[in-house]
């Protein structure tokens, strides 16, 4: 490979390289973090839309502990008072979860 080609090969290398570290950043920039409030014995907001890719925080702002659970897709377990659990939502569905200890404790978790 003469003189040239070699200078286009490292060019076309390093920008490949460079585009590629673009698209990460794109997409890492374009996952969001979704709160959720527990307090009161309710989830708020009661039905949240998050798109794949997405974390969603439950914030336990109630003296005891509650869980957030949807059969087959996440079970934070038992949340303490003042703790938290975060999810990412990889797959795209509805997700109807409870509390597990307050089956009157209802939401819905949407994901796009």
């Amino acid at each position: 490979m003469g003189r040239h080609g070699w200078l286009a090969a490292r060019v076309a290398c390093a920008a490949a390289a460079s585009l590629s570290w673009v698209g990460d950043a794109a997409a890492a920039e374009k996952a969001q973090t979704h709160r959720i409030v527990i307090e009161g014995l309710k989830y708020a907001p009661e039905t949240l839309v998050v798109k794949r890719g997405d974390t969603v925080m439950w914030v336990n702002k109630d003296p005891f502990p509650h869980t957030a659970t949807a059969a087959r897709a996440f079970d934070s377990g038992p949340m303490q008072a003042g703790t938290s659990w975060r999810f990412v939502a990889r797959r795209a569905g509805s997700y109807a979860y409870v509390c597990t200890l307050h089956s009157n404790m209802r939401a819905t978790l949407r994901v796009e």
